[in-house]
C-alpha cells in the first residue's frame, strides 16, 4: 500500500503538471515529472514481485530516476537561475550519468555496479540485500558532486541575481536538506523493506509545483505577448524561412482576410492581397533589420469600421534557434485618432497663431513706416524719400539674387528690403530750423544734421529691442547708422572704410544717393538718369562699393524705369 500510494499520487501530480503546464516552463523540470512517474511505478512493480530476476529488472527502471535525477535538477536550477552553461558541459555530464545508468543495465550480468543481489522477507516485506560494485561508488560521487553544485548555484544567485525571485531560490533548496535526511534516515528502515528514496522524490514533485506555478509569473514577456494575443488587440501571422505560412491568430485574419485563403505551408507570396503586405512587410524587415515600423488600415473589419494597426516583424525562434518571422499587428486605432486629432488641431493652432503672428509684424511694420513719413513730413526737402529709397534697395537687392555672387540669404535679402524705411528715423531728433531750412545747410547746421545717423540707430535699437529677429534688428541698426558712410573713409558718422562697413549700410548708401540726384529738392533740381548715372559710376570705389557695381548696373534699367513713372505721376 505504501509504494501503490506514492505510485499513485506522484502519477496524480504530473497530471496535475500537465495540467497546468505551459510553454514558458522550463524543459529539465517537465522532463523531471516524467522520470519520477516511472521511478515510483518501477518500485511498486519491484516489491509486489518475489522473484529475483523481475526484481533485478526492475531495479534497472528505478535507476532512471537515480542516475538522472540529479543531473535533471542541476540543469534546472542553472536554468531558473539564469546561468548560462555551454553545450559541451551540458553534454559531457549527461554522458557520465549515461555511462552510470549503462553500468545499472548491467547488472545480473556483471558485478561492475551489483556484485550481487539477494531476496529475504520480514514478514510479508521483502528485503534486497545489495553488494555493490565500483560504479556504485561513481554514482554516489555524482549524486555528491550535483549537490555540492546546486548548493552553490543557490548561493551564487542569492548574492549575485536581483533579478530571480527568492521565494523560488527557497523552493529549489528545499529538496537538498529533504534528500540530504532521507539518505541518513533510510539507514533505520534497512531492514523494513521501506525505500524513502521515492518518497523523496514525490516531496520535490510538489515543491516543483509550486515553482512551476510562481515561474510562470516571472517570464515578463511570455506573459506579455500572451496576455496581448488573448485580449483580441495583437494579431500574429508567423511564416518560416522559406516563405511558407505557419500560422495566425484569429484577429490577424481579420485584419488581413487574405489569411482565410493559404492553407499551412503554403507560400504566403501566392495570395495577391498578402504580397502588397505580409511579404513587403518581411522584405523591409530584411533589409532594414527591423528599424522600420508600419501602419496598415483594414477599411472594412468586420463592424464596417476603420481600423488601424502598428506593425513590426521580428525572427520567430524555437528555443535558441532561429526559424522564420513572425509579424504583429496591434490595434492601434484608437491611438492614431488620438495623434490626427492632435495634429489637425496644431495645424489648425499653427495656422491661426501664425495669421495672428502676420497681422502682429504687419502692424509692427505699419507703425514704423508710419513714424518714418511723420519724420519725412518734417523735410522739406524729401518728400516720398522713403517710398522710393525702399523701391531702389528692393531692385539693387533683386539684382544681386539674380546671380547671388555675394553668396546672400533670402533672410538677408528681406531683412534689408524691409530695413530701408528706416535708415532716416534719426532725422527725428534734428530741429525743425534746420530739417526745414529752404536751401543748403551752412557747416554748422551740417555737423548737426550728420548726427541723425548714429540717433537713428539709437532709435531702431530701442523700437526693436524686445523683437524676437536679432537679424533684422542688426540689419536695420546698420542701415539707420552707417548709410552715410564712404569705402574711402571720408563719410559719417564714424569714417568706417570698405568692409568696415556693414554691406547692408553699402546697399542702402548707392539707392539713398540715387533718389537725392534724380529727385528734386529745394536746393536743385533733378539731374538727368545719365548725369545721375555719371555720378554714381564715378563714386564706384570711393564713396560706393566697387563690387556693387556690376548689381547697379544691372539694376540701372529699372531704376530709371520706375523714376521715371515717378516723375510723370
Amino acid at each position: 500500500m505504501y509504494y501503490a500510494a506514492l505510485a499513485a499520487l506522484s502519477m496524480l501530480f504530473t497530471l496535475l503538471y500537465v495540467f497546468w503546464w505551459r510553454k514558458q516552463f522550463e524543459v529539465h523540470m517537465t522532463v523531471i515529472f516524467i522520470v519520477i512517474p516511472i521511478t515510483n511505478l518501477a518500485y511498486l512493480l519491484m516489491y509486489a514481485s518475489h522473484e529475483l530476476g523481475a526484481v533485478t529488472s526492475l531495479m534497472k527502471f528505478v535507476y532512471v530516476g537515480g542516475c538522472f535525477l540529479p543531473w535533471l535538477v542541476t540543469m534546472c536550477e542553472l536554468a531558473l537561475c539564469h546561468i548560462p552553461v555551454s553545450r559541451r558541459i551540458r553534454l559531457a555530464t549527461l554522458l557520465v550519468s549515461t555511462a552510470v545508468f549503462v553500468s545499472v543495465l548491467s547488472a545480473g550480468y556483471s558485478d561492475v555496479f551489483y556484485q550481487s543481489l539477494t531476496l529475504d522477507w520480514a514478514g510479508d516485506a521483502m528485503i534486497i540485500y545489495r553488494q555493490y560494485g565500483p560504479m556504485h561508488t561513481v554514482h554516489y560521487v555524482c549524486v555528491i558532486l550535483y549537490l555540492i553544485a546546486d548548493l552553490a548555484i543557490l548561493a551564487y544567485t542569492y548574492y549575485k541575481k536581483r533579478q530571480v525571485s527568492r521565494v523560488v531560490l527557497f523552493l529549489l533548496f528545499a529538496p537538498i536538506p529533504i534528500t540530504i535526511a532521507v539518505y541518513l534516515g533510510g539507514r533505520f528502515f534497512a531492514n523494513t523493506g521501506f525505500e524513502l528514496t521515492h518518497l523523496s522524490y514525490t516531496v520535490a514533485q510538489v515543491i516543483y509545483l509550486f515553482i512551476a506555478r510562481r515561474m510562470s509569473y516571472y517570464n515578463v514577456s511570455e506573459m506579455v505577448v500572451e496576455s496581448m494575443v488573448q485580449s483580441g488587440e495583437t494579431g500574429f501571422v508567423t511564416i518560416d524561412h522559406k516563405g511558407r505560412y505557419l500560422g495566425s491568430n484569429q484577429t490577424a485574419q481579420e485584419a488581413l482576410p487574405d489569411l482565410g485563403h493559404l492553407a499551412v505551408d503554403q507560400r504566403i507570396g501566392s495570395v495577391e492581397g498578402l504580397r502588397q503586405t505580409v511579404v513587403a512587410w518581411l522584405e523591409d524587415f530584411k533589409k532594414n533589420g527591423g528599424k522600420d515600423k508600419f501602419l496598415f488600415t483594414q477599411g472594412n473589419n468586420g463592424d464596417g469600421e476603420e481600423r488601424i494597426y502598428a506593425v513590426s516583424v521580428d525572427y520567430l525562434f524555437d528555443g535558441r534557434v532561429q526559424c522564420g518571422y513572425q509579424v504583429f499587428l496591434q490595434d492601434d486605432t484608437k491611438n492614431q485618432q488620438y495623434i490626427r486629432l492632435l495634429d489637425r488641431y496644431n495645424s489648425d493652432l499653427q495656422a491661426d497663431v501664425a495669421a495672428k503672428t502676420e497681422r502682429i509684424v504687419a502692424m509692427h511694420d505699419q507703425l514704423i513706416l508710419g513714424m518714418a513719413a511723420m519724420v519725412e513730413s518734417r523735410d522739406n526737402s524729401t518728400g516720398g524719400h522713403i517710398r522710393r529709397t525702399s523701391v531702389g534697395v528692393r531692385l539693387l537687392v533683386e539684382a544681386i539674387q539674380e546671380d547671388n555672387g555675394l553668396l546672400l540669404s533670402d533672410e538677408f535679402c528681406q531683412c534689408i528690403i524691409k530695413a530701408a524705411p528706416m535708415h532716416d528715423l534719426g532725422k527725428i531728433a534734428v530741429d525743425d530750423a534746420i530739417l526745414r531750412k529752404p536751401g543748403r545747410f551752412t557747416s554748422e547746421e551740417f555737423e548737426k544734421m550728420k548726427a541723425h545717423a548714429a540717433e537713428g540707430a539709437r532709435i531702431v535699437h530701442e523700437i526693436l529691442s524686445d523683437t524676437d529677429d536679432d537679424e533684422f534688428r542688426r540689419i536695420a541698426e546698420n542701415v539707420a547708422h552707417y548709410h552715410h558712410e564712404r569705402v574711402d573713409g571720408s563719410g559719417y558718422p564714424q569714417g568706417l572704410k570698405g568692409d568696415e562697413i556693414p554691406l547692408e549700410a553699402r546697399i542702402m548708401a548707392i539707392a539713398d544717393v540715387y533718389d537725392a540726384l534724380v529727385s528734386k529738392r529745394v536746393y536743385k533740381e533733378a539731374f538727368s538718369f545719365e548725369k545721375a548715372d555719371a555720378i554714381i559710376m564715378d563714386g564706384m570705389g570711393t564713396q560706393f562699393d566697387a563690387r556693387l557695381e556690376r548689381y547697379y548696373c544691372m539694376a540701372r534699367p529699372h531704376l530709371e524705369e520706375y523714376y521715371a513713372s515717378q516723375q510723370k505721376s
